[in-house]
């Protein structure tokens, strides 16, 4: 008797440590409003001083991220710390990940599986991705494109304990999920509805040598650590939850 009543305790012990660890393990809000930022020109703060924010990379990289959802698009601003910016890929789809670039990667229905890959360098350029598996077998499809993407980028200069660097704004209207299969096989709706959670992870690419030196003490830096080599780590993927408005 008093061995089941011992392993019935350990048992509950153990489940709850589980919970503690789910629910204390990080998350984000994307806070409803009525509209957007009206434009993509949005760079001053107060479009977005209801979002939440969060910061992540190496002292003199940092990046933070916020986010907005409406009735129409998500829209999603990364703000850089970079003293000295460098690009060489003028088009889309290109290998953008070999140079300088943000990263957001979305799970819609959470299986890992056919997630949306987006990626803006600092010269504006776009490279949107279809993921239909990431590791340890990482597959994609570069041909597919979210519909009606747009973004914009704006250099910042250094000032006191800034170093300086660039915002990215990316908009991205609902129908362009559409075409992933959550979306076409019933498993997600878009818009969501409030109080839905989709999973999420972001990323930063820096190369403080240049085109000269790529390689060289490249900082691959991820909000939530992927645990292996690639960024393409879905099991590490956080809640986005939609909030009402």
């Amino acid at each position: 008797m008093r061995t089941t009543l011992a392993l019935a305790m350990m048992l509950a012990l153990a489940a709850c440590a589980a919970w503690a660890q789910q629910t204390s393990a990080p998350s984000y809000t994307v806070r409803k409003v009525s509209r957007g930022p009206v434009n993509l020109q949005a760079f001053t703060d107060r479009p977005w001083s209801n979002a939440q924010v969060v910061e992540w990379g190496p002292d003199g990289y940092k990046t933070t991220f916020r986010a907005l959802w409406a009735d129409r698009d998500l829209w999603l601003r990364f703000d850089v710390q970079d003293p000295a910016p460098w690009h060489t890929m003028t088009k889309r789809d290109e290998h953008l990940w070999e140079e300088e670039v943000v990263e957001l990667f979305i799970d819609l229905d959470g299986t890992g599986k056919n997630y949306a890959e987006y990626e803006i360098s600092p010269a504006n350029v776009l490279c949107d991705v279809r993921m239909e598996s990431g590791v340890p077998n990482v597959k994609s499809i570069l041909e597919w494109d979210h519909a009606g993407i747009e973004s914009a980028v704006r250099m910042r200069a250094g000032s006191g304990a800034d170093p300086g660097g660039w915002t990215a704004i990316l908009r991205l209207p609902w129908r362009g999920f559409r075409s992933l299969p959550a979306v076409t096989e019933g498993r997600a709706k878009t818009p969501p509805r409030p109080g839905d959670a989709w999973r999420f992870n972001l990323y930063r690419i820096e190369r403080p040598h240049g085109p000269a030196d790529p390689k060289k003490d490249a900082v691959f830096a991820a909000w939530i650590p992927t645990g292996t080599a690639s960024f393409h780590n879905p099991a590490v993927f956080r809640p986005l939850i939609f909030a009402p408005q």
